[in-house]
């Protein structure tokens, strides 16, 4: 017979398989489901391009062309008509946000009127005297553009404590009975680490920029089984975003025993033995985590049985952190070796001494732990890189040893001096990176950084090139992944302007930092952030290829589908 026919045979043969079911169950290798007639983004070391996937026992058999449908029988085949499928996101720094009764939604606020409403219509289902708390307002996406202030709240509620909190949590506003409250007035002074901010009288506009507690530790506490439900609410929601795994920057020990790391009044907050709780309930339902740790002390740390890398696939321990050695430019209050623009003589600070941190640090590596820290200025970079040379070049411990240990800063937003990155190359510190700061905090940048600074904010291109390891995430600035993307191959903020494209990475590049990047920092890269043999089924499928929709259009790009170990777990549509 000759060689075409033969060819032509087989594929008719195939062809029969994918349209008989029955004809496909013979000698087909047994598969839980099927996804076929689509684009493959793979993100293998290679970036291969299949078109088709097959999944048993949440794990990945087999990739390739249509002849997977031929070689493998499943219950359920899903036809991709043409869609995206690849690797679930991996965010590396995400809060995961409780929602109290006395908290209003901050969601589509689009005004500072909205805002008020929203305080209005709180203060009246409460009724006078009661806190009322909100987060997430961000001034560049309201219309006014300014930052509510202390009389916007006064007028909405004036018989009620209100503090709003910033998004990104770096800033606080507060209305007169909460200043009262709080015990600020036109003498207070700035506190430790923070700013009070004035308006031209000398009076507090209700602003304080990284000390929110001085409001917050008046409002009364809720109880954790009263928050458990906003905290899975806001898990799941991470799923519609296409994130199947995710870094919770936001957690403690505090609920642990006494003398096992714990303390005897643990507040309501995310814990480690709380997520656990979490996701031995639910957990084939939401992506899976790695939580950081706030650090609790030498002694604490010490007692505590468990550290970084400890777990299961759908919970684990990550870093120490954030722990923020400087503060955000959405103070501003990031520490800068040089001074800001437009404001003689201030840079900013550390919020720890060298030797706080050297402490902090070398106390981590000594009991086997990651390190996490934000450090967002160019010289909080520069403390931060120090402090953890020192720990990684001079002691040893239990756990990840030498360049394994994966000690990673948070943000690095603004290049630190060359041989601090070299410093970084050559111990192995990575970065968990979040492009969407140039996009959502591009006007802060422009009024405040000199021209070097603002071209390389959030830099990406030159510590890769450097062999610095970066993963994507967001910080919650927004979560959504396609805003980093975006800022990360077009380095254009919300005004289209371009910041330094030297610092854009490719399509591919960005993809692998927001997938295939950010299993590594939890030493998890053999299991999941690709679509290969072996690997975890965690895949969504997209209704654009983000390797080819126009650049412009890359933000409006949809998550149709999300899987977690094959399981479907969102749909577009059913879902929302």
């Amino acid at each position: 017979m000759r060689r075409p026919l033969k060819k032509a045979l087989a594929a008719l043969c195939c062809l029969a398989a994918v349209m008989n079911p029955a004809a496909q169950a013979l000698g087909a290798e047994k598969a839980d489901l099927i996804l076929h007639n689509g684009k493959v983004l793979t993100v293998d070391d290679a970036f291969h391009i299949a078109s088709a996937v097959a999944v048993r026992d949440g794990k990945i058999v087999a990739t390739g062309g249509e002849e997977i449908v031929g070689e493998y029988s499943a219950p359920e085949t899903v036809d991709l008509g043409g869609r995206t499928l690849m690797p679930g996101f991996i965010d590396t720094h995400v809060h995961m946000m409780s929602m109290s009764f006395r908290q209003i939604d901050m969601d589509g606020v689009k005004s500072i009127a909205d805002i008020q409403q929203r305080i209005r219509a709180k203060a009246e289902k409460l009724g006078p005297g009661e806190w009322i708390t909100g987060f997430g307002w961000d001034e560049a996406l309201l219309s006014e553009k300014r930052v509510p202030l202390r009389a916007d709240l006064d007028a909405a509620a004036p018989d009620n404590p209100v503090v709003l909190t910033r998004a990104g949590g770096h800033s606080s506003v507060g209305n007169s009975m909460a200043l009262k409250i709080a015990g600020i007035d036109r003498d207070t002074p700035d506190p430790e680490r923070g700013v009070i901010e004035h308006l031209a009288n000398g009076d507090p506009n209700g602003v304080i920029r990284e000390r929110s507690d001085l409001y917050r530790k008046h409002v009364p506490k809720d109880d954790w089984e009263d928050l458990r439900p906003t905290f899975i609410a806001s898990i799941r929601k991470l799923l519609s975003l296409g994130i199947t795994s995710f870094h919770n920057a936001t957690a403690n020990l505090d609920d642990e025993p006494v003398g096992k790391g714990g303390i005897a009044d643990p507040g309501p907050g995310l814990t480690w033995r709380r997520l656990n709780g979490i996701y031995d309930e639910l957990g084939d339902e939401l992506p899976r985590v790695t939580t950081y740790i706030a650090y609790p002390g030498p002694e604490r740390l010490k007692a505590f049985p468990h550290r970084s890398g400890d777990g299961t696939i759908q919970v684990r321990l990550g870093g120490i952190g954030e722990s923020p050695v400087d503060g955000g430019f959405t103070g501003p209050a990031a520490w800068l070796l040089t001074e800001y623009r437009g404001m003689d003589g201030f840079t900013g600070k550390s919020n720890y001494t060298d030797e706080a941190l050297f402490a902090m640090a070398d106390d981590a590596a000594r009991n086997g732990w990651q390190m996490a820290l934000h450090a967002i200025g160019d010289a909080a970079i520069v403390q931060t890189v120090n402090a953890y040379h020192h720990a990684l070049t001079t002691v040893q411990g239990p756990g990840r040893q030498g360049k394994d240990r994966r000690w990673f800063l948070d943000h690095f937003t603004i290049m630190p001096p060359r041989e601090t990155m070299q410093t970084m190359a050559e111990d192995g510190i990575m970065i968990s990176q979040q492009p969407n700061f140039l996009y959502n905090l591009e006007a802060r940048y422009e009024a405040w950084l000199d021209p070097y600074r603002l071209a390389h904010n959030n830099s990406v291109a030159t510590p890769a090139g450097m062999g610095i390891h970066v993963a994507f995430a967001s910080d919650n600035l927004p979560i959504g992944p396609m805003v980093g993307l975006y800022a990360a191959i077009s380095r254009k903020g919300p005004s289209g302007r371009v910041h330094g494209i030297e610092e854009a990475v490719s399509r591919e590049d960005a993809i692998r930092m927001y997938t295939a990047n950010g299993a590594y920092l939890s030493w998890e890269e053999g299991i999941k952030g690709t679509l290969e043999p072996g690997k975890l089924a965690d895949m969504i499928v997209l209704d654009h290829d983000p390797l080819t929709v126009p650049i412009d259009k890359l933000m409006d790009v949809k998550v149709d589908m999300t899987f977690v170990g094959g399981k479907l777990v969102y749909r577009r549509g059913a879902d929302d």
